[in-house]
């Protein structure tokens, strides 16, 4: 449950006071005290708790025991990931102006695939703040989750937000890449069979125009 979720992340804090107090008193071999320490403060606890902190904020706001549920288990899902060899998730927040956000994204449902953030323009806001890095997949929008979603979903809840926009993002280049080949093969593809069709209908105007010469 939420709650459990929360009290959770208390007891992380409350334990790194009390390997600080145990240090001080000396009572406790002080490197395995440190050792244990350094999990707690680790990139990885310190993510697990940046994204539980801000889905919260979330649900506070919401309210409602179903969304409650779901965004712990994205939550969840979002924070452990970096336990199975991937980035660690992070919250990335850009202020809206009329500018826009500096990057584009790519992928989605439709073509199979996770969204992400596929280039950062040059001199925009998103390079100006250094949050977002190209390869970065986009978990949520304020929020909101884009995990299986359509690519135009996330387009408009990019599109929607006033003022600021919170990302939760995870760092995952290679699939990125994939995806890149991916769809650098289906272009090569479709440019071929659009050579093909007007090869064919150049041979049928040849011909035509032949028929016609002959007649």
């Amino acid at each position: 449950t939420m709650f459990q979720t929360l009290q959770s992340l208390a007891l992380v804090f409350l334990a790194i006071e009390l390997l600080e107090k145990l240090q001080e008193s000396g009572d406790v071999p002080g490197h395995k005290l440190q050792s244990l320490k350094k999990v707690l403060q680790s990139e990885f606890c310190t993510a697990i708790r940046e994204v539980y902190q801000y889905m919260h904020e979330t649900i506070t706001v919401n309210g409602c025991p179903e969304y409650q549920a779901r965004a712990t288990a994205k939550a969840t899902v979002a924070a452990f990931a970096a336990s199975e060899g991937h980035s660690h998730p992070r919250v990335v927040e850009l202020p809206k102006t009329e500018e826009g956000l500096g990057f584009n994204v790519m992928g989605g449902k439709e073509q199979n695939s996770p969204i992400y953030i596929s280039r950062i323009i040059p001199g925009g806001v998103a390079e100006r703040h250094g949050g977002l890095k190209r390869g970065d997949q986009l978990l949520s929008v304020n929020g909101v989750s884009v995990e299986g979603e359509h690519h135009e979903k996330a387009v408009e809840l990019l599109k929607a937000a006033k003022d600021s926009v919170k990302l939760v993002v995870r760092y995952t280049p290679k699939v990125l890449e994939e995806m890149e080949a991916r769809f650098e093969k289906l272009r090569t593809a479709r440019r071929r069979q659009q050579q093909q069709l007007l090869m064919q209908q150049q041979q049928q105007l040849n011909l035509s125009s032949q028929q016609n010469h002959m007649s």
